[in-house]
């Protein structure tokens, strides 16, 4: 065995090379991982239930686009039936349920699709019964606190 002494060539190549490997440890160690791009998926709609499909097959045949009788099924047929009835009401003639062509028939709501929903303002809300003295409510409470 040999001794590596401070300064000598052996003690640079010795160091040189304990510095390398804890260069190549370390930029393994503080590489940054890449975030995975995830695309958003945009809400979709729910499918209508079948009493919601009979609603609008009645609504349809009442307006006389459709034939026979409600089926709560959102078959060919009733798809063909919305589309003419759109077209008829001169909407985009898709077939498919949106806000428009069920206010059209009547289901929707009034501002359905067309604006933002709104929040209740104060004059808007019920108002509370006042206390009255001598109601039964008062008579729980005889100091009226």
């Amino acid at each position: 065995m040999f001794t590596v002494l401070p300064g000598s060539v052996a003690a640079q190549t010795t160091k040189k090379a304990s510095s390398k490997a804890s260069t190549s440890h370390s930029t393994t160690s503080s590489k940054k991982k890449k975030k995975r791009h995830v695309a958003r998926r945009e809400p979709t709609q729910k499918a209508p239930t079948a009493d919601r499909v009979t609603e609008i097959q009645t609504a349809l045949q009442r307006e006389g686009f459709y034939q026979g009788d409600p089926s709560g099924k959102w078959d060919a047929g009733t798809q063909d039936a919305m589309r003419r009835f759109q077209e008829s009401r001169g909407l985009t003639g898709t077939g498919k349920l949106d806000a428009p062509s069920l206010q059209k028939l009547g289901l929707g709501s009034d501002i359905a699709g067309v604006s933002a929903p709104r929040q209740s303002s104060p004059a808007e809300e019920p108002a509370k019964p006042a206390a009255v003295p001598g109601s039964s409510a008062s008579a729980s409470n005889p100091s009226g606190i």
